[in-house]
């Protein structure tokens, strides 16, 4: 546990969002690298083409309810090398397809290669019109991490480039309102209960929506903070979803991300490190991806749905059934192909794994295209 001392910011020490977005994003960043994302870790983009299948299903809806513009367009936010705007195209009607221009938002350099229908751009395209998707973005949204100490006083996690942390300044300001309401450090340390569940944080029961008060925030009152809790300011993120949506003309935005909730926040925070495919100590010196989890209902704005990738995935005819043994009598190459295809998308929909996913859907101009379950009010 990190030593309760007032420190403020000297050379070397720094708050986590600024050491974070250097770490990421500066000019020797891990997400500068050559190998680029996937060279590091699986999303479900890299997990099976079953995903971009389902993407593109989503943006045929959108299209549909957009009434077939001339152009229309898919924002691929956070874009690594590429992978899913192009697996996207590639999965597209061909009416659908002719009218589809494809729009990259990263900071890394454009890959070689790349489909000439995609346009590479370091921040989402004004006024368009389709489907916005961020898959695994917000999460490596630098945020500041808070902790309490032992006289109950929130203060910024300062860390040094080899990881070393201490106590600054007491969190005060936008940041302090953002985490007494969505984020109070009070409770029991170590509480079975408020502990997340692998790898994304409980969802609600029966993959729905969390109720409308979840989406308002807690109720207000008196928050007393437990000395050693933890918590990611998510305030960032909000700023930068609401940027991303108001970006859009007219269409849906879809955040896809590692999530928790307000009443299931992980007592001690989820900032972790990725590299090589392990989970590492967030070291923030360039060598290692740095993440945490999203509070999405934070994020979410009027209008918007939450539910687990498994529901959603489901409701875009990804399904994980096996198929029928007849069918290994009749064809067998047609079976083992099913059957492999139905393992892909187990591994997309399993629960305590990629199914466990929070999607916020942001409809902008439109009504909700996604089937399944009922449109909240906010």
């Amino acid at each position: 546990m990190v030593s309760a001392v007032k420190r403020e910011s000297a050379d070397g020490v720094r708050g986590w969002r600024p050491a974070t977005e250097e770490a990421l994003y500066g000019p020797s960043g891990f997400y500068r690298r050559a190998e680029g994302p996937a060279g590091h870790f699986r999303t479900s983009v890299h997990a099976s083409p079953l995903f971009a299948g389902a993407v593109a299903r989503l943006l045929c809806l959108v299209d549909e309810a957009l009434a077939h513009p001339a152009e229309l367009a898919f924002v691929d936010m956070g874009a690594g090398r590429g992978e899913l705007v192009t697996g996207v195209l590639r999965a597209l009607p061909a009416e659908v397809a002719t009218r589809a221009h494809g729009y990259a938002v990263e900071r890394a350099a454009r890959p070689a290669g790349l489909d000439h229908r995609i346009e590479w751009l370091p921040e989402p395209p004004p006024g368009v019109t389709g489907l916005l998707f961020a898959n695994e973005w917000l999460d490596n949204v630098p945020v500041d991490v808070a902790e309490a100490d032992a006289e109950g006083t929130v203060r910024l996690v300062l860390v040094q480039e080899d990881g070393t942390e201490c106590l600054g300044e007491p969190v005060a300001g936008a940041e302090a309102e953002w985490l007494e309401k969505w984020w109070p450090l009070t409770g029991t340390p170590g509480s079975p209960s408020a502990l997340p569940e692998a790898p994304g944080g409980p969802l609600p029961a029966e993959d729905v929506r969390p109720p409308a008060e979840a989406l308002q925030g807690p109720s207000e009152g008196v928050h007393v903070p437990t000395e050693g809790l933890r918590a990611e300011v998510g305030l960032p993120r909000d700023v930068a979803w609401a940027a991303a949506v108001a970006s859009l003309g007219r269409g849906l935005a879809v955040a896809v991300d590692y999530a928790h909730f307000a009443g299931a926040r992980p007592p001690f925070g989820t900032l972790t490190g990725f590299k090589e495919g392990r989970e590492t100590a967030p070291v923030p010196d360039g060598s290692c991806d740095i993440t945490a989890h999203v509070a999405l209902d934070a994020c979410a704005l009027p209008g918007a749905r939450l539910l687990s990738q498994r529901k959603a995935l489901g409701a875009l005819g990804v399904s994980g059934e096996r198929p029928s043994l007849s069918l290994a009598s009749t064809d067998p190459t047609a079976y083992v192909r099913a059957l492999a295809g139905a393992g892909e998308a187990a591994e997309l929909t399993a629960r305590g794994g990629l199914g466990d996913f929070g999607w916020l859907l942001q409809p902008v101009g439109i009504p909700d295209p996604l089937p399944g379950g009922e449109q909240p009010s906010t």
